[in-house]
């Protein structure tokens, strides 16, 4: 495992390989999104904090994932042709990645181990809804659902994670980033 977050390589959605470092400085929120979710309307309000604050150091970066129940089934062009004709997303998209399943990729591996967990994963309607339905991350560390947010602080460090059911306007979410941005 890499030991800096910004030497872990990623692909991007258009298929050219990058790592982290392009948004070395900057307060990323890394999230995995899906295409057919309950919670894909988030999609909207993500777009609307990389909007917001982009000019002041935030960079959302939105990493398709179909470990939860197979609600990210499309190729990579599929996914961003839909970001862009439903939701105008601009904020950078990569490749299709494991989160949960095996091999793990190696963002998720560092993000885990920086921040296995979260008081905002605790409880809440949707950790209810989806040990109901018997969906609940195998392993308490484990990213819960689609949607799950990473917020990463201008060094590099972990300043939070926070529940896929946490809006993007959410009072938490929004504080925890206004908190980064100006530390």
């Amino acid at each position: 495992m890499s030991n800096s977050i910004y030497d872990i390589a990623l692909t991007k959605i258009d298929g050219n390989e990058s790592t982290l470092s392009d948004y070395q400085g900057k307060v990323m929120l890394i999230v995995n999104v899906a295409s057919k979710c309950g919670l894909t309307p988030q999609y909207e309000g993500l777009e609307a904090l990389y909007q917001a604050y982009q000019d002041k150091g935030l960079v959302v970066l939105g990493l398709p994932c179909n470990d939860f129940a197979g609600q990210e089934p499309g190729s990579d062009a599929e996914i961003q042709a839909f970001c862009s004709t439903n939701y105008a997303v601009n904020f950078p998209l990569y490749s299709k990645v494991n989160i949960n399943s095996s091999p793990r990729h190696p963002l998720y591996e560092w993000l885990i181990n920086a921040q296995p967990t979260s008081k905002q994963l605790e409880g809440g309607q949707l950790m209810s809804r989806l040990a109901e339905k018997g969906l609940s991350p195998a392993v308490e560390s484990d990213v819960s659902w689609n949607f799950e947010k990473f917020l990463v602080a201008r060094d590099g460090s972990i300043k939070g994670r926070f529940a896929p059911d946490i809006k993007p306007d959410d009072a938490s979410l929004i504080n925890a980033i206004e908190e980064a941005l100006s530390a």
